[in-house]
């Protein structure tokens, strides 16, 4: 039996444009809201207390919104240290306001020779340090996490 080759030919144009849509690339991850971010830092072993949000630490209007104020302890670091996370909407909103954030920190970090800050696009976590390096990896790699950046 004999088919013919323009039916053939059709049913196969219609199974490789099917194999073309499997073979797309996943749209990219968005980043965890405040309550993911807390999440990933917690299966890290850091407990997350005192939360205030719109607390940016300075007066700059410009980051109230994106800023969460926290207090922050596990692996190395025994006790509660306070945190700014600034969350930013996107990259373009990071970008524009970064060097805010590290000026804004002036107003509360009180010996700029151990300020600490960790970057995973869109966002930004700061504070006084030195961080034992226990919790400043738990911290960047929940970060890093939550931002949706693969490993």
């Amino acid at each position: 039996m004999r088919i013919p080759a323009l039916p053939l030919l059709a049913v196969c144009a219609m199974a490789l444009a099917g194999c073309r849509g499997l073979a797309s690339t996943p749209p990219p991850p968005t980043p965890a809201d405040f309550a993911g971010v807390v999440s990933y830092l917690g299966g890290r072993g850091i407990g997350v207390e005192d939360v205030r949000t719109g607390d940016s630490g300075c007066s700059d209007p410009d980051l109230t919104g994106p800023a969460v104020s926290l207090q922050a302890r596990g692996l190395d670091q025994p006790t509660s240290i306070p945190l700014h996370l600034y969350m930013f909407r996107n990259t373009a909103s990071y970008q524009k306001l970064r060097a805010a954030v590290d000026a804004c920190a002036r107003a509360y970090v009180t010996d700029a020779t151990t300020y600490e800050s960790l970057d995973a696009v869109p966002f930004v976590l700061v504070g006084q340090g030195p961080w034992p390096a226990s919790f400043k990896g738990a911290l960047q790699a929940a970060l890093t996490e939550a931002a949706g950046v693969p490993r």
